[in-house]
């Protein structure tokens, strides 16, 4: 496949679906072991310590289900925008649950759903930007018509998010697959934002990916 050969619409949906379950089969997979242990040992440590496991765990749990029910989905709103008070409060339990830390500045207010929705795949690509870590400062400027998004991620082994910098450079790439697909679908809907993405590395441990 090139990034001209775009998936079929039942493709993409199976990507996302399985981007989703690789997400939270981990955690899913730790309540269930935290579980058996509550059943077959009643020691009083051993209890306290499987109850902090599923308590951490289905927090992770349910803050990526949240994220990627915005990120990915129709985020149950009735109409075309989406309330960035409410991405941020999602954006920020996702990026907990992975360890990072997110700082956010600027417009509040309701905002096209396609980008509140480009913005949050931003944060992943940030996200992913991070390997061993770090934070991630997300600037909102403009108007909430006009809006431009300006992520700078800092943290120790920082690279730019390569296989979105493929699609937009415009080169061929063989796979499109459950790991990449997220990838992939911030580049759609930056189209489908009519927004521009670019990404640059001004600093060692820094990545900036900027939408406008």
């Amino acid at each position: 496949m090139t990034v001209h050969e775009h998936p079929s619409d039942l493709e993409l949906a199976a990507l996302i679906a399985s981007k989703i379950c690789h997400d939270v089969i981990g955690p899913v997979g730790a309540i269930y072991n935290g579980l058996e242990i509550l059943t077959e040992d009643d020691s009083v440590d051993t209890q306290s310590y499987a109850l902090e496991v599923i308590q951490n765990v289905t927090e992770q749990a349910s803050a990526r289900l949240q994220f990627a029910r915005f990120a990915f989905g129709a985020s149950g709103s009735a109409g075309s925008t989406i309330d960035l008070n409410q991405a941020r409060e999602i954006s920020d339990g996702y990026v907990k649950a992975i360890k990072h830390t997110l700082t956010w500045t600027g417009l509040a207010g309701q905002m096209s759903k396609n980008r509140v929705k480009l913005l949050l795949n931003l944060i992943a690509m940030g996200v992913a930007a991070l390997p061993r870590g770090g934070e991630i400062a997300v600037e909102i400027d403009g108007t909430l018509e006009q809006p431009t998004f300006r992520l700078t991620c800092t943290g120790k082994g920082a690279r730019e998010p390569s296989f979105l910098n493929t699609l937009l450079a415009g080169e061929a790439h063989d796979v499109i697959d459950s790991m990449s697909v997220q990838a992939y679908y911030t580049w759609r809907l930056s189209t489908a934002a009519d927004m521009t993405i670019a990404i640059s590395s001004p600093d060692d441990g820094v990545v900036q990916l900027t939408a406008e």
